[in-house]
Parts: C-alpha cells; structure tokens; sequence
C-alpha cells in the first residue's frame, strides 16, 4: 500500500460525510435542485441548528456549496465532487467486473 495523497484524505471526508443517513438525505434532496436550509430541515424531526450542522460537514467534504441570492443562502449540490467519487468506484467496480469475466471464461471451459 502506498502512501496517502491528500486526494486519499478528501475522499475519506466525503465518504465519512456520506455515511449520515440525514446527510445522504439531504443530498438527494439537493439532486432536485438547491435549497435554503429552512427547506432542507422541513422533512427531519431534527432543529434546524442541526441540519446545518450536517450541511457544514457536507459542504467541508465539498460536496455541497453555499451561495448568497439576496437574503437567501441556498445550498448546492457539488456534481463535480459528485462525479469524482464516482470515477473512484467505478474504477474498482471495473477491475472486479473484469476478473468475475475471466472467473466466468475459465469456469465455462
């Protein structure tokens, strides 16, 4: 194993951030579109200091951002943080869909 990256170190915090249920919610939530915090915490039996909290720890994992439109501070999904992770599991996902093809190559012969 080689040594860690600070790549290595952001995904940790992302995925770390991912592993709330309340923050995989709030992500989903935010795939439909940005939102204020008063509308992220609407659905959850939690305080609004709460869901901010959530949304701090997202935002520090970088996959969400904060805006200022007038009075209202929306929250944004980040789908560049996003698709970062994604390229990450898609590259494990392909190296065991390649040796399951030749598991299954070597079992039919």
């Amino acid at each position: 194993m080689g040594a860690r990256t600070a790549d290595d170190d952001r995904l940790d915090e992302a995925f770390t951030a991912l592993a709330d249920p309340v923050r995989r919610a709030l992500v989903a939530r935010l795939s439909r579109g940005p939102q204020t915090v008063n509308d992220l915490a609407e659905p959850f039996e939690i305080s609004k200091q709460a869901v901010s909290r959530h949304i701090q720890v997202l935002e520090n994992a970088g996959l969400v951002t904060r805006t200022r439109d007038a009075q209202r501070r929306p929250v944004h999904l980040n789908p560049d943080r996003l698709e970062q992770l994604t390229v990450w599991i898609d590259k494990y996902r392909i190296i065991h869909e390649q040796q399951f093809r030749k598991l299954d190559k070597l079992l039919a012969e």
